[in-house]
């Protein structure tokens, strides 16, 4: 077997090759990162109110918590709905009056039954 001096991989069917495919890369590599994550989603968690100490309350008052948000969210669309529709239906029915032509009746299309049948 020729070894490149300039190659760090570990020789192939080794233990350390094993553990670094494992372990997704080099062992040192690899605690840095998941520790660097840890800390990261850590506080993520911490943002959302979670308590290491007390985990399963933490989750009760976070589903709780979006539960109340959602019907808040809710709550502010319907308010904001309302006070467009204050504005926005009247304008329509106004300009759907103006551009009603007077004395003509809209006639339907007669429909499917009114056409040509095409023989093919």
């Amino acid at each position: 077997m020729i070894v490149c001096p300039h190659d760090t991989r570990a020789p192939k069917g080794s233990h350390a090759e094993h553990r670094s495919r494992f372990l997704g890369g080099p062992p040192l590599s690899v605690f840095f990162r998941l520790v660097l994550l840890c800390v990261l989603v850590g506080v993520i968690l911490s943002a959302l109110g979670f308590d290491p100490g007390n985990i399963v309350e933490s989750i009760r008052r976070m589903i709780q918590t979006v539960w109340d948000m959602g019907f808040d969210a809710v709550r502010w669309a319907w308010r904001y709905f309302l006070l467009g529709a204050i504005i926005v239906v009247p304008i329509w029915l106004i300009v759907r009056f103006v551009r009603a032509p007077a004395g003509v009746r809209h006639q339907p299309d007669a429909g499917f039954h009114s056409r040509k049948r095409l023989a093919y």
